[in-house]
């Protein structure tokens, strides 16, 4: 995975491996004090649990509660609108880091954060998380062009065990067959073909301040957690000032947000 040209500047190395692979990963950006305030807030916003989020029980995937009152059919999955939430969250969607990679990753244009895609913190409970299968970000999402960049920040350790998220490399340049997805728009896991593309993929094993970048083209997929302790990670979607969301679609429900320029 990625390039190994070291005539290249760090940033620009960052540039080309984004374009091969869909994803990138940037090791500790995020210090271990900004990552246990978040880590609190995070807390506190789940218990008790705060307003707006939505529940293991409302998404129907593989492994969730079958409704809220089946056992654990209140478990957490996302506390949603992080940005409006709290200064902090704000603070991070804007960190001159994110945004300035962003930039470069976007094509140095006027970056603007989605507050109607992601925008939340996504937790994974022990017991009650549900499995989420292969698919790309952008097939519920409607803007003139597919290319939108969203940034995952691991507050703890992701690995395997307790449902890191995986990437199938490249994918972000395919150009599959509708045939080659369910009705939810998720992979076909009984066809061989997808199967081999699966096979391919890689699981981001993050520690605690790790970030990923990955394209909303990039297929995608997540496993349960299987350990005792709930993983918790905060995610937002950035897209370029001339990519706009489609007139009257969920996209445009809210004001996006300018967060360089």
């Amino acid at each position: 995975m990625g390039h190994s040209d070291t005539s290249q500047p760090p940033i620009e190395l960052d540039r080309l491996n984004f374009e091969q692979d869909g994803f990138l990963i940037v090791r500790g950006l995020l210090d271990a004090e900004t990552c246990a305030r978040v880590d609190k807030l995070v807390d506190d916003s789940l218990s008790p649990a705060i307003a707006p989020l939505e529940f293991e029980a409302d998404v129907h995937y593989p492994g969730a509660p079958s409704g809220k009152h089946a056992r654990g059919g209140y478990t957490p999955r996302r506390l949603l609108h992080a940005y409006t939430r709290d200064s902090l969250f704000r603070d991070l969607s804007r960190h001159p880091q994110v945004v300035g990679r962003l930039q470069v990753l976007m094509g140095n244009q006027r970056i603007l954060l989605s507050q109607n895609h992601h925008n939340c913190v996504m937790t994974k409970h022990p017991g009650f998380s549900s499995l989420t299968s292969w698919h790309q970000d952008v097939r519920y999402w409607s803007f003139d062009r597919p290319e939108l960049v969203s940034v995952w920040f691991a507050l703890g350790r992701e690995y395997r065990e307790n449902g890191s998220l995986q990437f199938i490399p490249g994918s972000h340049l395919l150009e599959l067959e509708r045939g080659r997805l369910d009705a939810a728009l998720f992979l076909r896991t009984d066809l061989p073909e997808n199967r081999e593309l699966i096979d391919q993929a890689l699981s981001a094993n993050l520690e605690q301040g790790d970030v990923v970048f990955f394209h909303c083209r990039t297929f995608h997929a997540a496993g349960r957690n299987e350990t005792g302790e709930v993983k918790k990670s905060l995610v937002f979607t950035y897209h370029t000032e001339d990519n706009k969301p489609i007139p009257h679609t969920r996209s445009d429900n809210y004001e996006d947000i300018l967060v360089s320029g």
